[in-house]
């Protein structure tokens, strides 16, 4: 097996931002998903939006869109987006008590948006926890992947199903 170099670090081993001004501009898509495990009154409250901080999903989806756009001001060397869509959305689990989230973001751009529908889904599990967790400190979050990514050089990836 060839040996592959990290795009983010130069010919010294110093981490730098990838040039991207030769890349074509594609349409990109990446979906995310996490999971925040809680106790059943805790998404009973979220069902029935009875959280003291207000509506627990529409303030989540709200934050995690927000955190997709502004993804480049929390991880080093990520280059911002003109993003043409963040969708946010959130389901009970079946096999456990809480919520699936999941992030999908959109661009037509030089580079890709992974990172973004990663942040989008770690900062709706975030407020969820932040909402709630004067009800709940033992929630807990699991399953944070990379789902799907379409676009760009290294071409279409689909996940594993997970057990």
């Amino acid at each position: 097996m060839s040996e592959k170099r990290l795009s983010h670090l130069n010919e010294r081993g110093e981490a730098e931002m990838v040039d991207v001004a030769d890349k074509a501009v594609t349409t990109r898509i990446a979906v995310a998903e996490g999971r925040i495990i809680m106790a059943s009154e805790t998404l009973d409250i979220i069902q029935k939006g009875t959280a003291k901080k207000g509506d627990v999903i529409a303030t989540a989806r709200i934050a995690g869109i927000m955190a997709a756009k502004r993804t480049h001001d929390l991880i080093p060397l990520c280059h911002p987006l003109a993003i043409s869509k963040v969708a946010v959305s959130f389901e009970p689990l079946t096999d456990a008590i809480g919520l699936r989230v999941e992030g999908l973001v959109r661009v037509e751009g030089k580079t890709g948006v992974e990172m973004e529908a990663l942040t989008a889904v770690s900062v709706a599990c975030l407020t969820i926890y932040d909402m709630l967790k004067a009800v709940d400190k033992a929630m807990h979050f699991e399953g944070i992947r990379l789902l799907e990514k379409q676009g760009g050089r290294s071409g279409h990836f689909v996940a594993d199903a997970v057990n």
